[in-house]
């Protein structure tokens, strides 16, 4: 099968993860990610650099199984078949296969595969199906999951510049375009504002028909629409299945509890929203049914909205949310009595961050008390606290880092 070897722009920040496991035969690499976020140029780039370090083309098998001629290959013994006939080579082979949920099942023939030894295995999906049930079970601590996301602000002007687009050098008004174009790849070839919206318009009726209704049986397509419109709508805000289910009951549409269960459930699997726990300091629990849920990417805001106002807070809050994952901390929504702090991130070492997101605090002196009382009101611990706004200027108070919110993501930091 030929390799298609592309000019793509390079994600060094999920490549620098992979890396360290490109020759491990025990271990598969599953990338998963919201569907056109770009897992399948990271594939693409993989294969090119195990290439350019001297891999012969023979020891590479690449299966995208949502193009020709393999879009109705459907089981495992046909997909068997195929990456049987394409292993003649010998010595270690490299196996991609693209939209690997598309074969029901998969999961002993491919651990079967690994089982030979020989074989460094790398896998996409487009939703979480993929780590659940039988994968989850059969191939438990023998495969590691990156999480890939549409481009970050920072990976937005760099595929711009890679495109040989325009960019201003008014930053500010480059963030305003990123909030509203979204961070798509192949949005980011596209010029008019009408070709990205439209892009990704009909990106969510894909996602619906190939990852939701495929696996979830609606009975009512126009219910769920309207609690997909709801949750992208109500993005960053505090929520919990009663208070979804009160809502739509005032508006005289009632849902069952099970079936908003069941719908967020579809929309976190095909990763159109993500979940972030509240989290209680001082019980150190979280908080039971309560629940932030942040946009894998914010072009799905403006594609089901005629308006192109940006309510900055909740905007730049996501924008932060989505930047911290990509640097792979695990985030959530801090308490502690009274105040509420918008992320608590953890990195793999276990060191905390507080950070604390806003639009512009130094215009008004109650602004900026309310958004530093919070971290101010971290005492039992010396993590670092972050206060990130869009000021131009920065205040030095009681220790918190005060940073622009677009300079901090531009230069690649983390807290």
């Amino acid at each position: 099968m030929e390799i298609e070897i592309m000019d793509l722009y390079k994600r060094e920040k999920y490549l620098s993860k992979i890396r360290g496991f490109y020759h491990e035969c025990e271990i598969i690499k599953v990338l998963t990610g919201v569907r056109r976020c770009g897992k399948s140029s990271i594939m693409n780039l993989i294969i090119q650099e195990l290439l350019q370090e001297g891999v012969n083309k023979s020891n590479i098998i690449y299966i995208n199984l949502d193009k020709k001629p393999y879009d109705n290959m459907d089981t495992p013994k046909q997909l068997d078949e195929l990456i049987t006939s394409n292993a003649k080579a010998s010595g270690k082979k490299y196996l991609f296969i693209d939209e690997i949920q598309n074969v029901r099942g998969f999961e002993k023939m491919i651990n079967a595969w690994r089982e030979e030894g020989n074989f460094s295995i790398f896998l996409t999906g487009s939703n979480s199906y993929l780590l659940s049930g039988e994968m989850a079970t059969k191939l438990t601590g023998r495969y590691i999951e990156f999480e890939i996301l549409p481009f970050t602000f920072d990976e937005y002007l760099e595929a711009k510049t890679f495109f040989g687009k325009t960019i201003s050098t008014d930053k500010g008004e480059e963030l305003r375009n990123y909030i509203l174009e979204g961070g798509f790849p192949y949005v980011a070839k596209l010029n008019s504002i009408q070709d990205k919206r439209r892009y990704v318009q009909n990106l969510i009726q894909e996602i619906y028909e190939k990852d939701i209704r495929r696996r979830l049986k609606i009975r009512n397509r126009s219910v769920f629409e309207a609690l997909m419109k709801y949750l992208i709508n109500n993005f960053g805000s505090t929520t919990s299945l009663n208070n979804i289910v009160d809502d739509f009951a005032k508006k005289g549409s009632p849902i069952k509890r099970e079936t908003v269960k069941r719908y967020i459930d579809a929309l976190i699997a095909a990763k159109v929203i993500i979940e972030c726990d509240r989290f209680d300091m001082k019980s150190r629990k979280s908080i039971m049914g309560e629940k932030k849920y942040y946009l894998s990417d914010m072009s799905f805001f403006y594609a089901l909205n005629t308006d192109n106002r940006i309510n900055y807070g909740p905007t730049l809050e996501n924008i932060v949310f989505t930047y911290a994952l990509s640097k792979d901390y695990s985030v959530s929504v801090g308490r502690f009595g009274r105040f509420e702090c918008d992320f608590i991130l953890r990195d793999n070492a276990m060191n905390y961050a507080y950070v604390q997101v806003a639009y512009m605090i130094l215009s008004s002196k109650e602004t900026e008390d309310r958004e530093y009382r919070s971290l101010e009101s971290i005492t039992w611990d010396n993590y670092p606290r972050y206060l990130l706004t869009l000021d131009p200027l920065l205040q030095k108070r009681n220790g918190i880092i005060h940073a622009n919110l677009i300079d901090f993501i531009l230069e690649g930091k983390s807290f």
